[in-house]
């Protein structure tokens, strides 16, 4: 299935909760955009340090974006991101939510005619 596995040292179920809980932060894509430091977790990100909840769509599309940062995403292919599909107003609405969680700024550039990118810090 190619999932990787994490075992710990001791067959005890709290060094187990505590690997797992060790192992998943390590695993969260964390990246920088914007000037912020953004990092996944579930149906939140963790905006330079602080938690902020992002409902479904914004967050399919986040992830999408995060992908491939750099890099600009055509609506067809955020379309196809969205759970449950859509149009492209629901890409912009869904953008314009992104925005408004993650605190405004310019982390999500708008590409006209093209789609939308993550604006990776070099």
């Amino acid at each position: 299935l190619g999932v990787p596995t994490v075992q710990p040292h001791r067959a005890r179920i709290g060094a187990l909760a505590r690997t797992v809980a060790e192992t998943l932060v390590t695993r969260s894509p964390r990246f920088s955009a914007g000037g912020r430091e953004i990092e996944l977790r579930g149906q939140a990100a963790i905006v330079d340090g602080d938690w902020r909840e992002v409902a479904p769509a914004p967050m399919a599309l986040l992830r999408a974006l995060a992908a491939s940062p750099g890099r600009v995403v055509s609506r067809r292919e955020l379309i196809s991101a969205l759970p449950g599909g859509g149009e492209e107003h629901a890409v912009e609405t869904a953008i314009g939510r992104l925005r408004t969680s993650l605190g405004g700024g310019k982390v999500v550039q708008t590409v006209v005619k093209r789609g939308y990118r993550l604006a990776v810090d070099a």
